[in-house]
């Protein structure tokens, strides 16, 4: 079922691509964008050679999950296309929001049928991030900070609750791409006061994932290193990694953010927030807040 399903999505892009290529301006008009100068045109047939990239790629490469993962993220490219297209002179509405729920409905089918593949081929390899921040407090106060589970929503941006019962095993729940839950229960494998905590998902866990957390003391007395060093296997493997990374939601990014935040609530004791946001300190109201400006 999902072999066939990929090999429509080919032939569909192939025939989207000769039709985007032959004639640009008339695919664009189609979909409820307007104009005839030549962004339009050259947009339209530089989409229309991904789109038989794509589709020869399903067909004939060997990775056809990792293909159809691209035409994942090309289907986030035309959503904004067409969003962006919207505001351009004579849009048409009606047409617009046809091709949005079509291309809506293109992205479902891309995705179900991209992880189909992965889970049939075992998924990909191990993705791993790495990050380190210095943060100037002592190391067992920043070890103390960190080895508090349930605080680390508190900076880490993809988190949504972190709950430990008697055992010691901790259940997470973290957001993943486009607003989805991520859930996996994890138990501690080290645990050197000062130094080091490790960790490894158990169970059935939504993305398979360990790491650890090391402290050191910084140089000339600057307080405490503080490396992270993060493995997981998406499920979609590499491929859905570049897809959230399209996304913005790439574990590489988040961690580096994440660390500068640990480091504003260790060293002062909350996140830095700006005059747009003063009634909390949720994680994910500094996460819209726009820059701080100067009081009026």
């Amino acid at each position: 079922m999902t072999g066939t399903l990929a090999k429509g999505l080919a032939v569909f892009s192939l025939a989207l691509g000769s039709a985007e290529l032959a004639a640009p301006r008339a695919v664009a008009r189609l979909a409820g964008v307007q104009g005839d100068g030549a962004a339009v045109r050259t947009v339209t047939s530089l989409y229309g050679a991904r789109e038989l990239a794509h589709g020869a790629g399903i067909l004939g490469g060997r990775r056809k999950a990792g293909w159809v993962w691209s035409r994942v993220a090309g289907d986030v490219l035309d959503i904004a296309t067409l969003a962006l297209g919207a505001a351009r002179k004579g849009a048409e509405p009606r047409r617009l929001g046809l091709s949005l729920a079509a291309l809506a409905g293109v992205t479902v089918a891309d995705v179900v049928t991209a992880r189909g593949l992965s889970s049939r081929n075992g998924g990909a390899g191990e993705c791993r991030a790495i990050a380190a921040i210095t943060v100037n407090r002592p190391r067992s106060e920043v070890y103390r900070h960190w080895r508090d589970l349930e605080r680390l929503p508190d900076f880490m941006a993809h988190l949504r609750s972190v709950s430990t019962d008697a055992s010691g095993r901790s259940h997470w729940e973290a957001t993943g791409p486009a607003g989805s839950t991520i859930r996996w229960d994890a138990e501690i494998v080290e645990d050197r006061e000062d130094e080091v905590l490790s960790w490894r998902s158990v169970g059935d866990a939504d993305v398979d994932n360990s790491g650890s957390v090391r402290f050191r003391d910084a140089a000339g007395g600057r307080g405490t290193e503080v490396v992270v060093d993060l493995r997981y296997r998406p499920p979609a493997g590499r491929a859905g990694a570049v897809v959230a990374k399209l996304l913005g939601e790439e574990p590489n990014q988040q961690l580096r953010d994440d660390l500068r935040r640990f480091k504003q609530v260790v060293e002062l004791g909350e996140v830095v927030r700006s005059e747009g946001s003063p009634a909390g300190q949720s994680t994910h109201q500094q996460l819209a807040q726009r820059p701080a400006q100067p009081v009026a």
